[in-house]
């Protein structure tokens, strides 16, 4: 993944948010060491106070913990707790944005609902 510094969202939410996407996908395994402040600084050429608030960030929900003199792991129920929180902050915002749009285009839920189901058989297909 690249950051986009371009983007509304901080940098530092970035890096939250793409290591929680390395723990779902199951790259960084619940227990494992993950990356340094200094390494994710490395990684994404951005200075190690921010790589190091995206950390916090991810410590503070519990998804991490630190291990003195260790580093940094992924806490046993991480997978679960980014779960929850992308269920219930990211994806119904993003389904209210969706109806309210609907709304404004005047489509009607069966036709929301036809559109769903063929995006999820292609993603399926293409096995994204």
């Amino acid at each position: 993944m690249i950051l986009n510094p371009d983007s509304m969202k901080p940098i530092y939410m970035q890096v939250a948010e793409w290591l929680e996407g390395e723990i779902l996908s199951g790259n960084i395994k619940e227990e494992e060491r993950i990356y340094s402040q200094y390494q994710l600084a490395e990684m994404f050429n951005i200075n190690p106070a921010t790589a190091a608030k995206g950390l916090n960030i991810l410590a503070d929900d519990n998804v991490v913990y630190k291990k003195r003199g260790l580093g940094m792991f992924v806490s046993p129920k991480a997978t679960e707790i980014v779960r929850k929180y992308r269920q219930n902050r990211i994806l119904k915002q993003l389904v209210f944005d969706l109806v309210l749009e609907a709304n404004r285009l005047d489509v009607g839920e069966d036709r929301l609902i036809e559109m769903f189901r063929q995006t999820k058989a292609q993603i399926k297909e293409e096995k994204i």
